[in-house]
């Protein structure tokens, strides 16, 4: 049984950093290519950032590009988000999201394992 375990989540004020981390057991991460989602209370869920398996490809949602990095560990088995220049309405719940596959993914439903998430407050 393949798990994701998010932790790094937090309060932070407006303009903070936070750095996210994805602990993935019973697969190797360079076998999967990643992904962070997040759902704002009332909104559906919706794409972040994705990371191909080989590390070569990333792929970014207009409103993050430029201050998030998406980035892999694979001694650690480790997926990681960097946040940067946090504004309050990145705040969320942020999942992290495994699929069987090379290629990056921005839809939910491409993906075929997923964590619990971690909650991202941001405070103006």
């Amino acid at each position: 049984q393949v798990q994701l375990v998010e932790s790094g989540g937090g309060l932070v004020e407006a303009g903070g950093s936070l750095r996210l981390s994805c602990v993935v057991s019973e697969r190797t991460i360079s076998n999967l290519a990643m992904g962070w989602f997040r759902q704002a209370p009332g909104k559906d869920r919706e794409f972040v950032a994705t990371l191909s398996a080989t590390g070569l490809s990333t792929l970014y949602a207009d409103s993050v590009e430029g201050r998030f990095t998406i980035s892999r560990d694979n001694a650690k088995n480790t997926l990681y988000l960097q946040m940067n220049s946090l504004k309050p309405e990145d705040t969320a719940v942020y999942y992290c999201a495994g699929r069987f596959r090379q290629q990056v993914a921005i839809k939910g439903y491409e993906y075929d394992y997923w964590g619990q998430g971690t909650q991202v407050t941001v405070s103006s």
